[in-house]
């Protein structure tokens, strides 16, 4: 304990009041990132094992952890402008880009890009990780999967976009949502799944509108384009087809 609560070293000297705020409100991050992780690899292994209504109670923490990191950004707002200039060029070339656990988060979850690994290549550790998420399976691959043991005519991992395999998993994701009483459990995973792809989008607002206020269009301490970094990721999607499937079964109910 002694150690833990002994990690938040200012900068500034003497140190100014926020900063104190701004480090443990990072650090606190890093933390719930390794829950999230440890949560979505346990979620990978229900559905590898076919165990399928874990996941829904396992996605319920993990979306209660997001609601609880969109919360924070809100404490980063009490911080003003002016407050977080007098110690932000200290933080130079600090980055979030340096949160390898966001990335595998990232990767696991289905958006890799191997763009990201220059910012870790001084960490080992953390190309490691990273070139291992970029191997192994996502977790959309493993839903696929699990649709392919369970007898639909998918592909046993993520299809290709606007491919035969892609459409048969349209069909598949469109039967589960009409006849979902005899299909609860997946219908529940596929839900749960909804409900943490936009958490994840709402987080990623919440962001840029807190660096929008206390920065505004000024560039990020890693050399990003802050804010303007960050717009670019807001249409980032883990699961697209389960958004996409919406709009077939809004056509289908409007025969």
């Amino acid at each position: 304990m002694n150690e833990l609560i002994d990690l938040q070293h200012p900068l500034t000297e003497p140190a100014h009041h926020d900063e104190i705020l701004f480090i443990q409100i990072h650090q606190i991050y890093e933390l719930w990132f390794k829950q999230l992780l440890h949560e979505v690899d346990a979620v990978v292994l229900c559905l590898r094992n076919d165990r399928v209504l874990p996941v829904h109670k396992i996605l319920k923490r993990v979306t209660t952890i997001q609601d609880v990191l969109g919360a924070q950004l809100a404490v980063l707002e009490t911080m003003t402008p002016q407050d977080f200039s007098v110690f932000r060029e200290r933080l130079n070339p600090a980055s979030g880009f340096q949160s390898f656990q966001f990335r595998e988060l990232e990767y696991l979850s289905g958006a890799k890009d191997r763009r990201y690994l220059p910012f870790h290549k001084e960490n080992p550790n953390a190309m490691e990780r990273l070139e291992a998420r970029l191997e192994a399976p996502t977790l959309w691959d493993e839903f696929c999967a699990l649709l392919h043991r369970r007898g639909y005519d998918v592909a046993s991992t993520t299809p290709e976009p606007d491919s035969e395999e892609s459409e048969r998993l349209m069909t598949a994701l469109a039967t589960i949502y009409m006849q979902n009483e005899e299909h609860y459990e997946l219908y529940l995973v596929c839900e749960s799944l909804v409900d943490y792809d936009e958490r994840f989008q709402l987080w990623r607002f919440g962001h840029v509108k807190m660096v929008e206020r206390t920065i505004g269009i000024l560039r990020g301490t890693g050399g990003s384009s802050g804010a303007g970094y960050l717009r670019t990721t807001l249409s980032k999607r883990f699961f697209p087809e389960l958004w996409d499937v919406r709009a077939r079964l809004g056509g289908i109910y409007s025969q």
